[in-house]
């Protein structure tokens, strides 16, 4: 595209968002979402158009090829309307409300939001992806352009009841049955029960096509499961993670998980890769390498963490924002492999067990190529080749290698968004540190420590605060609850596995801005936006824990957290208030409330706190490996640093012994020094006297 015929006028090309400037030389007149641009729709009393959606959004990219970039479709959205362009990942509170109001109005939700408002922000009019012409039973871009021009200049009866009837639906919606309920027990087994029973038996995971990873309702389970004692939650779990390490959403060569699969048995992707799946996804295999040992789900974390260090890193210290779907303009053509390509890289000898264990063959699974997918066991690979397992093993893993460096050297890598958003940072640094706790590798946790240092010289804000986004040497937008609530949580992750007394303070600092700025005491519920913030046609709640988990869900826990290790009765309160005001949501739609019930299940035995006195002994080596998501267990190198956090209720009357030990504390209670793992991983073992 030339940037000819309007592309002057278009604002986008000083912005920093990757998102936005993939749009700078349209010849739509964009703006980005400014006073500016509002104003201008009020003055000239025009509707806005508003479109939402990211950088490696592959429809997002469809839908600009074919009307955005057109010059006859950018001459009418120039003419009638105030064009606007927001890119989701930076400003997730517009996101939020617009499609909720897309929801409303059609059922569904997603990128690109197309949205149709009146000068003072009422939607009027909202649906996701159009063609140009009318097609797939949807009306063709260009000519709802003129519908809605039409109606705004002929009908605007009709445009104001429509929006006031849209205003309506963005208010807060029905919390389920009055008054306040505590998220214990009884409600945590109507939530796990009526989430297996919802679960796809056959591979896993929750619905039919397309079908998301829910990193917040796999590790719920996992939890239920050990807090029950009930072998079919924590079996639906691994079946779940089984699957999808299988399947073709799972990067084989290079590592990492794409964003969800087209069907229901994890074979072909979406293939564009999230940092937040990327961070969310290996802390569930963390967690089931620790209830089971397997060392399956330790490589898939490992190799997991691995991409995203390998691919996804800034020199800086940070971590990019996502991968494209695209290559080259095509989806998925970094991704796929055709046998006889396989064979030339690998050759004969390593071809043969390569493509029976990974599905490769002549006709492909995926528009004539493969999408890699764990087809075949390993037993079965060796029996049909006359090769022992250890030998299939090792071809396979020269195999991997060797496309790995054919793809990155032969082919054109997808886009990638460099913008560093603050929550999902915050995600890899708790990915790493957990990932660090699991296999006990430096390198994640050196990398989880210069991630932290990335967020507080790039991503700091006015008063301790955090912002949202750090591209091109700025930082831009104040900081949402989920970017202080994940950061907060991250840095109790880190310090649990390094165990400095600055990463508890700033935890501390953050969770008090929570409660300052965008926590609301007479609801018992959080706000998405901070006290002060840009006045929108509502002040959003972001609460539903999704692909993403909820700023509020991430705040509980610290919150909770927080309070188990530093004593914060305040925070204990304003946490138990939070679960009291979501607890019948979460019960009857626990799909939605997967992380919050996490928390939940953390809480039933009030506060657990392990203090391993002396790092590398075998205490510490135990209980890296111990399931018990419901404890902090924080290893304590040595006097000096015991010294340096006495002064938190959680190290108060420790001291080292002749040899390493550690002390258990349950709701406040300590239990005498412990010199053997096995007493500890004993203490640690839920109450289950109200189990089903």
């Amino acid at each position: 595209m030339d940037g000819s015929s309007g592309g002057a006028e278009n604002g986008l090309a000083g912005e920093s968002s990757p998102y936005l400037l993939q749009h700078a030389r349209n010849p739509v007149r964009w703006h980005a979402w400014n006073a500016a641009a509002l104003e201008r729709a009020r003055e000239e009393n025009k509707p806005i158009f508003l479109s939402v959606g990211y950088s490696s959004c592959h429809w997002c990219h469809v839908m600009a090829r074919e009307s955005f970039e057109d010059e006859g479709v950018a001459a009418v959205m120039n003419e009638h309307f105030v064009n606007v362009k927001v890119d989701r990942e930076e400003r997730p509170d517009i996101d939020h409300i617009y499609q909720a109001a897309c929801q409303a109005a059609t059922g569904q939700g997603g990128w690109p939001l197309s949205v149709f408002l009146t000068p003072d922000l009422k939607p009027f009019y909202a649906g996701t992806y159009f063609p140009p012409s009318d097609s797939y039973g949807r009306p063709g871009f260009g000519s709802l352009l003129r519908r809605m021009a039409q109606a705004w200049r002929e009908n605007p009866a009709e445009v104001a009841r429509a929006a006031g009837r849209f205003a309506l639906s963005l208010r807060d919606g029905p919390e389920g049955r009055p008054g306040p309920e505590r998220l214990g027990r009884a409600a945590l087994d109507e939530a796990a029960v009526g989430l297996l029973n919802s679960g796809d038996r056959a591979h896993g995971g929750f619905g039919s096509a397309p079908k998301f990873p829910n990193a917040a309702c796999v590790s719920f389970l996992l939890r239920y499961g050990r807090l029950s004692g009930i072998p079919a939650f924590t079996a639906f779990a691994l079946k779940t993670l089984d699957g999808m390490a299988r399947g073709g959403i799972f990067d084989h060569v290079g590592g990492g998980f794409h964003r969800y699969s087209t069907d229901a048995r994890w074979l072909v992707p979406h293939f564009e890769k999230m940092l937040y799946d990327n961070a969310l996804i290996p802390a569930n295999y963390a967690e089931a390498y620790q209830a089971t040992g397997s060392a399956r789900y330790l490589d898939v974390m490992e190799r997991t963490l691995d991409y995203v260090l390998r691919e996804l890193a800034t020199p800086e210290g940070g971590f990019c924002s996502s991968q494209d779907a695209d290559a080259g303009g095509e989806e998925g053509a970094f991704y796929a492999w055709t046998k006889p390509e396989v064979v030339r890289l690998l050759g004969a000898a390593d071809a043969e067990p390569f493509c029976l264990y990974y599905g490769v063959t002549d006709g492909g699974n995926w528009e004539g190529s493969t999408v890699l997918s764990n087809s075949a066991g390993l037993q079965a690979v060796a029996f049909r080749c006359g090769l022992t397992e250890e030998k299939v093993e090792a071809a396979l893993r020269r195999g991997r290698d060797a496309l790995l460096e054919h793809r990155n050297s032969a082919r054109e890598a997808p886009g990638l968004d460099g913008k560093a958003i603050a929550s999902w940072n915050a995600l890899a640094i708790t990915a790493l540190a957990r990932g660090h706790r699991a296999s006990r590798r430096a390198a994640y946790l050196e990398a989880a420590r210069r991630c932290e240092r990335f967020v507080e010289s790039r991503l700091s804000g006015p008063s301790g605060s955090v912002m949202r986004a750090y591209k091109d040497g700025r930082a831009g937008i104040g900081g949402y609850l989920e970017d202080h609530a994940f950061y907060a949580a991250a840095l109790l992750d880190l310090f649990e596995v390094d165990p400095e007394a600055r990463y508890l303070e700033r935890a501390r600092g953050l969770c008090r801005i929570i409660l300052d700025r965008f926590w609301d005491p007479g609801g018992g519920r959080f706000y998405m936006t901070a006290e002060g913030a840009e006045d929108l046609i509502v002040r959003p709640r972001s609460e539903h824990d999704l692909s993403l988990p909820s700023g509020s869900s991430a705040a509980v826990h610290a919150f909770s957290r927080l309070h188990g290790i530093a004593g914060e009765p305040e925070m204990e309160a304003a946490a138990a208030k939070a679960l009291e005001s979501q607890a019948r949501r979460a019960a009857e739609n626990p799909f939605a409330f997967g992380h919050l019930l996490c928390a939940a299940c953390a809480r039933e035995g009030g506060p657990v706190d392990v203090t391993v006195m002396g790092a590398g002994g075998r205490m510490a080596v135990a209980l890296s490996g111990a399931y018990a998501p419901e404890a902090a267990v924080v290893t304590v190198r040595d006097a000096a640093q015991l010294a340096a956090l006495s002064g938190y209720e959680m190290f108060r009357g420790k001291e080292f012994g002749a040899g390493d030990s550690a002390f258990v504390c349950r709701d406040f209670s300590c239990s005498p020094r412990l010199d053997d793992p096995r007493q500890v991983l004993e203490r640690l073992e839920p109450a289950r006297s109200g189990a089903t």
